[in-house]
Formats: structure tokens, sequence, C-alpha cells
């Protein structure tokens, strides 16, 4: 039996809520949310860019909507969504969003004609587990990034930012507080209802369901969905079996590395016998000092000390 509601975090559903002209209102509603924008800072009106002025990554396939967005003063930036965890994220994240930027010369504008960039990012994985430093505070579950002089932590250089909404940081249960809450809400548990709950039953949360019913979904569109989902549990599966492998190995060569350590220190014991053995035999006194000298000694040197003892038939 199918869900009421599609998984949001879905690349097909969340382009389908979020990256659709007749349903932008709502992607202007989360980014007004995600940025924390007010007053003549709401953005009020976006325009979805075409194929051509995106950026060309081929890795960045998943969950990436490019809008040029409109505040209440004329000024635009773009800013980027992705809802994707591979390989060296954050470094992509901020490649993805510096391309943005500097890809903008392409159209002919000089430098000062440049737009302001923000990379707003929505993980469902712990991109900062604990603290970014230690004894720092830890990340919350929304959080900006820009530049900042190291030495007075003036702000500036604002010109590339980033936003990440980090879902498994979401701890306030059925019960959301806020915009930035429900927004979390909505994503991690959409899949997961049957009906709308109070705590989305209000517009744009609400809408925002009514997009993601299945039952409003035309058969290619099922098509799609579950080939996504599938997709979706296979990079699962590839990642849970490559750390699966990845551990075994490790414990395979732990143990290798064991007894070889093992093996290498029962021999040097050896060595330490046999000069024990030699100094008794020869009368030479090892003495408190000696015997200290020879817990420290590696096999090679005592392989040497046991030769001379031998030769000479004295420590020194």
């Amino acid at each position: 039996m199918r869900p009421v509601f599609a998984d949001p975090k879905t690349d097909f559903v969340f382009k389908r809520i979020f990256g659709s002209e007749v349903h932008k209102s709502l992607l202007i509603e989360l980014l007004n949310s995600l940025l924390e924008l007010a007053g003549d800072h709401r953005i009020v009106d976006l325009k979805y860019l075409s194929s051509e002025q995106r950026v060309p990554v081929e890795e960045l396939k998943l969950s990436v909507v490019d809008v040029k967005c409109f505040d209440e003063r004329g000024r635009h930036y773009v800013v980027e969504m992705q809802v994707l965890n591979v390989e060296g994220f954050e470094k992509r994240v901020v490649y993805n969003t510096s391309k943005a930027y500097v890809t903008q010369l392409r159209s002919g504008e000089n430098y000062p004609g440049l737009d302001d960039v923000v990379g707003v990012t929505i993980c469902d994985f712990l991109l900062w587990p604990g603290p970014p430093v230690p004894g720092g505070a830890p990340v919350p579950m929304l959080s900006r990034w820009r530049m900042q002089e190291q030495h007075h932590g003036a702000l500036g250089l604002s010109q590339v930012q980033y936003v990440f909404l980090e879902l498994p940081k979401y701890a306030a249960g059925d019960d959301p507080q806020g915009t930035i809450d429900r927004w979390a809400f909505f994503f991690r548990e959409a899949e997961n209802l049957d009906v709308v709950p109070p705590a989305l039953a209000q517009v744009p949360y609400s809408q925002a369901l009514e997009v993601a019913r299945m039952a409003g979904f035309s058969v290619e569109e099922l098509d799609l969905y579950d080939r996504a989902k599938i997709a979706e549990q296979d990079a699962r599966g590839a990642l849970s079996l490559a750390e699966r492998q990845g551990r075994e190995e490790g414990r395979a060569e732990g143990r290798a590395e064991g007894r070889e350590e093992g093996r290498s220190e029962g021999r040097q014991e050896e060595l330490r016998v046999s000069i024990r053995t030699i100094c008794q035999a020869f009368e030479i006194e090892l003495g408190a000092e000696r015997e200290a000298l020879l817990a420290g000694l590696g096999a090679d040197e005592l392989r040497a000390l046991q030769a001379r003892l031998l030769r000479e038939r004295r420590w020194s």
C-alpha cells in the first residue's frame, strides 16, 4: 500500500514541490524562512534559471533548484538548493555556489554588477555532528556561514554565503514551533503521515503536502517516484556495503598488525632473555640501570648488544 504523501526529500518530489513555476510561492516561503528574511529583505518573486544558466557540475544531478530571487528593493541574487549526501559534500557545495557567482560574467556583466550568491542546502544527514572546534558550541539545525576576519571577528566579503538545514538535528517531535521547525518536520515526516497534522495545517505547509499527495500523481509520475526511491535505496545500500567492507578490512588489517606486533615483541623478549643468560654466564652485572636500557632497546639494538657480549664478554 502506497503512503498518502510522497517523500519531499526525493529528487522528483522535491522538484515537483519547489522546482516548478506553478508552485513557486512555496519556494519563496521556504527561502524566506531558511534565510530568515524580514521586511523589505523578504523575497517577493523569483525566476527559475534555464538549463543554460545553471552551473554545469556533472556530479550534482539531484534536487538542485537554481533561482534568481527579487526582494522589495529590487535586489536579486542566486539561491541553489541541494539535497544529496556525496563524497566531498562540503567541497562540492562550496564549488557549486562559487561557480554560480563567477559564471554570471558569461552574460557580459562587469564585476560591480555581480549578484550575491547564497547556497541553501537541506541535509538529510549530520554535516556537523559535534562542535566544529574543540570546546566550541555545537552547530544548530539551521546554520548560516559567511566570511569573518580572524583577529577581530568583523564580518565581510558577503558575496558568497551558505545556509544549511540539518534535518537529523530536529528535536521538536510532533509539535514543531516556528517556521524552521515546521519545514524540518515537513521534510522529515511527510512520507509517514496519513493526514495533514495540525502543525502543518496552515499555508504554506498544507499546500506543500497537497503537492506531495500521491493521489494526484499521474501514472508516469508514480513510476518516476518509484524509480527515484529505488535509486535512493540502491545508493544507501552501496554506502552501507562500502562502510561494512571498510570495517571488515580495518579489522583484518588490525588483526594482522597485532599478530606481527606480537611476533616482534616475542622476538625482542627472547633476545633480552638471551642477553641476561650471557651476562650470568660471564658474570656481567646487570643492575636496574642496564635492565631499564634493555627494556627500551629494539630488536636490531638487542641483536647488536648480544653479538658484542659474546665477542667481548663484557658490557662495555
